[in-house]
C-alpha cells in the first residue's frame, strides 16, 4: 500500500473475520476514525508490546509505545457519535499486514506503510478436528438467547467448515496470553493454526472434566 495507514495500538489482537467494538475518546483517534468513516478507509490494529492503550504522560513527554509488526486492517461497520468527544464504533478485521515503517505524528497518532499479507487459503476442516466446529456452534447457540445479535462475539458470515475461520474464532475466545494470540494470528498456515487452537481447547476441556 503506497499511502500511509493509521495504526491503533491495542492490548488485544484482531483476527481477520473478527469483530471489535471500540469507544473512541482520545483526540488522536477521534480524528482518525472520522476520516476513515468519511473516506471508507480501514485503519490498522496492532498489538502493543510496550505502553498502554491510552497515551500516558511521562514527565514533559509521553511514555514509549511499541507494537508488533504484524497486524490486521479494521473496517468500520457501525459509527455512532454518542456525545462531543465520544464515538462508538464496531469494526471488522479484513486482512493481515506487515508494518514496513512507522512514525508518530505530533498529536500521538501512529502511521506507516504496510505490506498486505495473503489471505488464508481455503482449507476444509479435517474430520479429526470437526468437533471444534460443533463445540463453537453449541456455544453460539447458548449465547444467542442471552444477548442482542450485534453484541455476540461471533458474527456472520459463518464458515464452519473453513480451517482458518474456525481457528480465528477460537483464538479470539480461548484464554491465553496476548503474545500467544499474536503468534497464532501471524501464522500463515491456517490448518496449523487450527491444530494449535484445538490442542489448547483439548487441554482446557480436559482440565474442566471431573
Amino acid at each position: 500500500m503506497d499511502a500511509e495507514t493509521p495504526f491503533f495500538p491495542l492490548s488485544s489482537v484482531l483476527f481477520p473475520g473478527g469483530h471489535l467494538p471500540l469507544r473512541i475518546f482520545e483526540p488522536r483517534y477521534l480524528d482518525m476514525v472520522q476520516r476513515c468513516q468519511a473516506q471508507g478507509l480501514p485503519f490498522g490494529v496492532v498489538a502493543l508490546t510496550e505502553g498502554q492503550e491510552v497515551r500516558q504522560r511521562d514527565g514533559e513527554g509521553f511514555r514509549r509505545e511499541t507494537f508488533h509488526a504484524v497486524g490486521t486492517l479494521a473496517r468500520i461497520d457501525h459509527f455512532e457519535p454518542l456525545q462531543p468527544g465520544l464515538i462508538q464504533i464496531r469494526t471488522r478485521g479484513v486482512q493481515r499486514f506487515r508494518v514496513l515503517d512507522s512514525r508518530c505524528l505530533s498529536h500521538g497518532l501512529w502511521v506507516g506503510h504496510v505490506d498486505l499479507l495473503p489471505e488464508d487459503a481455503a482449507v476444509q476442516v479435517p474430520n479429526d478436528l470437526a468437533l471444534a466446529a460443533r463445540q463453537l456452534q453449541h456455544l453460539l447457540a447458548g449465547w444467542a438467547g442471552r444477548a442482542a445479535a450485534e453484541e455476540l462475539p461471533i458474527q456472520p458470515p459463518y464458515a464452519w467448515h473453513d480451517a482458518g475461520w474456525l481457528a480465528n474464532r477460537w483464538a479470539e475466545l480461548l484464554p491465553m496470553p496476548a503474545e500467544e494470540r499474536q503468534r497464532l494470528m501471524a501464522l500463515d498456515n491456517p490448518l496449523l493454526r487450527l491444530e494449535l487452537v484445538v490442542d489448547r481447547l483439548d487441554v482446557i476441556s480436559g482440565s474442566a472434566t471431573p
